[in-house]
């Protein structure tokens, strides 16, 4: 997937510039206060613009500077290949948690998102 299919409209931008989409995807994770969660979906659906994939694909490609641990897959499944560096964050902030089960495979627990999830609701403590 390239820059061109994020949303934007703004054209070709400096090779140095952050796409306007991926900035305020960024904002958007910055937001959200620790021990919380909000989907791709979600954020798409707080921006009005683009939808999951797009969420992702920005995450994935200059989500380290945010806490990016916070904008997670619908299904409460830790990011593959992130899995023990999140856990660690959420362990750290509280994040409700559903712990796996014996049968589990992997033996990792799983956000609980009816608890975690935050719907965006007035603003982050700390942030305005």
């Amino acid at each position: 997937m390239s820059q061109e299919s994020l949303p934007s409209g703004t054209g070709r931008e400096p090779a140095d510039a952050l796409p306007e989409y991926a900035e305020r995807v960024l904002d958007v994770a910055d937001l959200i206060p620790p021990g919380r969660v909000m989907t791709y979906g979600d954020v798409a659906e707080w921006l009005g613009e683009g939808g999951p994939r797009q969420v992702g694909r920005v995450m994935a490609l200059y989500g380290g500077a945010v806490p990016w641990w916070r904008v997670v897959r619908a299904d409460g499944v830790l990011l593959p290949g992130h899995e023990l560096c999140a856990l660690g964050h959420y362990r750290e902030e509280g994040t409700p948690l559903k712990e796996a089960g014996r049968a589990a495979e992997d033996h990792l627990p799983r956000l609980d998102m009816r608890r975690a999830r935050w719907d965006g609701g007035g603003r982050a403590e700390g942030h305005t």
